[in-house]
């Protein structure tokens, strides 16, 4: 059955699609006035990370991380954030700001980068020594690179009636585990469309002795048709534990689960060097393939409600997936929040159509034309007659484009006139590259003659004069003044009832994978 079909069937349902739930994780470095990455800590006004729900770190003591929570359309999504995003400018210190893209700004090395620090709790040592374990591994450079999560849940009962017809799996795991295939399979469409990371300060690369891009001024290297070098090979990837014979499996959710757990079960000669402890400190949580799961990079992740006391890994198989998290997204500097409210329609249309489109199981030759296709997009992207590969067929971004408008526009009739809108306005973006924002960066950059520093220092000046001119949100701030209280609180009492020492801690945490 087509795409059409199943519409058909669905369209008397339509209204259950109310009930699915969205939210953003929205990545950016503190930066200091000159432009540098901050090297002071996480700032004391706003609340404690470990347990602050919607303002922590990520990588970095510098590397913010604000936070929404489930909500039912984009204009609550962007409103909180937009709000969130106030409180952090109006706390900021004065000599501090707030960096609006993915790639990070200038960087003076690997020890200039401070790992983020959750307190004197075990949990809060693991979370350390995890990042301190990223950076002996990767390098700190790569964990500057910001980005934003999309947060999905489709409304179970628009799930269970499409199960009922017969339209997508017997269950919702079934169901999740097919759109996250579809997803790995048509994941090139995301850094296509919304990618805006087609240049980096020449600081990123200092002492990278292997990549293909090239000089677009004294402070800048690009490639000329790149759409998100973010999600291309000097970005983030699993090239290590793929030559190891670690990668994600998506075709059931066992399947997905045995995958990341074998690479956490692992040993990896290269990280025996490195060594568990030096000097009595800490390297990395262990010298396997992977520390925990979430060091294993993806596009997408089937995601639980985790319990407080469980593994991620083990919350999804109890519990089942509950959400998905589409993590391709590039931090847009020319807009205020990093996205906008037709990009966040398009994503939910996007997931729609990947719930509703055959999925088969994903063989090792379509993965390995689904990892080309990735590379040559984050790199290529734009390059006039590019091709991708299909099950051994070759096609035009804007063929492939053709065939994609039609069932996108098909999904977004499911959720309104305003969804035909703005999937409209973005799909005109397949045969017309320089609507794409890695276009429209490169544009500005090339008209103004000024490089990717100065281009993105431009925005984040002109945010924090926005913000800070913009009348508060009173019920906002309060919410956030009294959460920075709390999570403070909950980390004093988290450390406060620790009973054993770290060695045991995660002696107790890895017994059980």
């Amino acid at each position: 059955m087509n795409i059409e079909q199943k519409i058909q069937l669905l369209q008397p349902h339509a209204q259950l699609l109310s009930g699915n739930l969205m939210g953003v994780e929205k990545e950016g470095l503190r930066i200091s006035r000159k432009g540098g990455l901050s090297q002071a800590p996480h700032p004391k006004a706003l609340g404690c990370p470990l347990t602050h729900p919607n303002i922590t770190t990520d990588f970095s003591e510098s590397l913010l991380e604000l936070v929404t929570p489930p909500l039912s359309n984009a204009d609550l999504v962007l409103n909180f954030l937009r709000d969130t995003q106030h409180y952090l400018y109006f706390h900021l210190p004065k000599d501090q700001n707030f960096w609006p893209a993915s790639m990070p700004c200038v960087i003076r090395g690997e020890t200039f980068i401070p790992i983020a620090q959750y307190g004197s709790s075990n949990r809060g040592k693991m979370k350390s020594v995890y990042r301190q374990g990223l950076a002996n591994r990767y390098g700190s450079v790569m964990q500057t690179i910001a980005g934003i999560h999309f947060n999905y849940s489709i409304s179970q009962d628009f799930i269970q009636k499409a199960c009922e017809l017969t339209l997508i799996g017997q269950n919702q795991d079934e169901a999740y585990m097919a759109l996250t295939r579809n997803v790995v399979r048509y994941g090139w469409v995301i850094p296509y469309l919304f990618g805006a990371s087609p240049a980096v300060c020449k600081s990123f690369l200092k002492g990278y002795h292997q990549h293909s891009l090239v000089e677009f001024n004294e402070s800048t290297l690009y490639e000329p048709y790149a759409t998100s070098l973010r999600m291309g090979d000097i970005g983030y990837q699993n090239l290590r534990e793929d030559e190891a014979g670690v990668k994600a499996n998506y075709n059931s959710l066992s399947h997905y689960v045995h995958s990341l757990k074998a690479g956490m079960l692992k040993n990896c000669s290269e990280y025996d060097q490195i060594g568990i402890k030096k000097n009595g400190e800490y390297q990395q949580l262990n010298a396997n393939i992977l520390q925990i799961e979430n060091e294993y990079y993806a596009s997408v992740r089937p995601k639980p409600v985790v319990k407080s006391d469980q593994k991620p890994l083990d919350s999804l198989i109890d519990e089942g997936v509950a959400y998905i998290e589409l993590r391709s997204l590039d931090v847009n500097p020319s807009l205020p929040m990093g996205l906008d409210k037709s990009q966040i329609h398009f994503l939910e249309v996007f997931l729609l159509f990947c719930l509703l489109k055959d999925s088969p199981a994903i063989s090792t030759r379509e993965q390995f034309e689904i990892d080309n296709n990735d590379q040559l997009v984050a790199h290529e992207g734009r390059k006039p007659g590019l091709k991708l590969k299909y099950h051994s067929s070759e096609f035009t971004i804007a063929e492939l484009g053709v065939k994609l408008a039609a069932e996108l526009q098909l999904c977004a009739g499911l959720f309104g006139d305003n969804y035909i809108k703005d999937v409209s306005e973005i799909i005109r973006r397949f045969d017309n590259p320089e609507l794409t924002p890695s276009a429209q960066a490169l544009g500005r950059m090339k008209n103004k003659n000024q490089g990717f520093f100065d281009d993105i220092n431009t925005f984040a000046k002109q945010y924090r004069r926005e913000f800070l001119s913009n009348d508060i949100n009173q019920a906002h701030f309060s919410y956030l003044n009294e959460l920075k209280q709390q999570s403070c609180k909950s980390q004093r009492e988290i450390e406060e009832s620790d009973t054993m020492d770290f060695d045991q801690y995660l002696a107790q945490y890895f017994k059980q994978v």
